[in-house]
């Protein structure tokens, strides 16, 4: 790049400011929409590498656009559309979140603050529960929530703010129980709701065998950032549900006790297991 280079583009710019055009505010005002929308999502959705991707997109499109003299403003919009399309279809899970201003966020249990002891204590008691109902075909849902669920979704149960130990999770799937058709919400150190009813997945892709527990599972986790614990009433089989997909079938010991720990260390309080770490 000469000297002639930078004359030429210096040149460029002060004929842009000479023959202005509104049309670039808009344009400009599309563009940092756009992008908002997009970081917004990607950020909250621990996206990091993509943001970082979509950053030097759009960077390098802006030097190209500015350098070139064969690209003009409609071209901009295009690219911005292409972009913003792209975002659409990566992120459709994500979007319905931010829209329903159900997100990722940091919560923090409620009530006295809990070591690494009593969380130990907390997957123990929850993981036994589980596998024991799975070994007697008793169905069950369980939402690891992070406070933000829908206020629909925890009004349409019985909020119960009960201590979590594995005969208070057996006792409310019992068959015979009011509340056993229902999805159990935990949140933190509590048992937060229960028989609650969940927006059901609207996929006709779905095999038959799939029941409801399993699309309710679908549904919740496609429009909160929330973890679903499901065991088939019929087979006993243990699922692990995020994102609106089934991330593990046949989940064993080691899974529940892997997704619990993700849901009190990272999705809770952001951060890694340390000893006596306080929610």
């Amino acid at each position: 790049m000469g000297k002639d280079f930078w004359i030429d583009y210096w040149q460029r710019i002060k004929n842009m400011a000479v023959n202005f055009n509104y049309s670039y505010i808009l344009e400009f005002i599309i563009f940092a929409l756009a992008f908002y929308l997009a970081f917004r999502i990607l950020k909250g959705n621990k996206g990091g590498k993509l943001i970082a991707l979509f950053c030097v997109t759009v960077i390098v499109f802006g030097i190209a656009f500015s350098l070139s003299t064969s690209i003009d403003s409609q071209a901009l919009v295009l690219v911005i559309f292409l972009l913003v399309t792209v975002v659409v279809m990566m992120f459709d899970t994500e979007i319905k979140r931010s829209l329903l201003g159900t997100g990722p966020k940091k919560h923090h249990a409620k009530g006295d603050s809990l070591t690494v002891r009593d969380i130990e204590f907390i997957i123990d008691e929850i993981t036994h529960a589980v596998q024991h109902m799975s070994k007697n075909d008793i169905g069950a849902l369980i939402v690891l929530s992070n406070g933000n669920l829908p206020e629909g979704i925890i009004s349409s149960g019985t909020v119960i703010n009960a201590d979590i130990n594995a005969p208070m999770v057996e006792a409310v799937f019992y068959p015979k129980a009011p509340l056993h058709d229902g999805a159990m919400i935990i949140e933190g150190q509590k048992i937060h709701a229960a028989g609650c009813f969940l927006p059901l997945i609207q996929n006709n892709n779905l095999p038959q065998e799939v029941g409801s527990r399993h699309r309710a599972a679908l549904g919740v986790t496609t429009v909160a950032s929330v973890t679903s614990i499901v065991v088939s009433e019929e087979t006993g089989v243990i699922s692990i549900v995020r994102n609106g997909e089934v991330k593990k079938k046949y989940a064993n010991d080691a899974d529940l006790r892997n997704v619990l720990s993700d849901y009190f260390w990272t999705d809770l309080t952001g951060n890694e297991p340390k000893e006596n770490k306080a929610l």
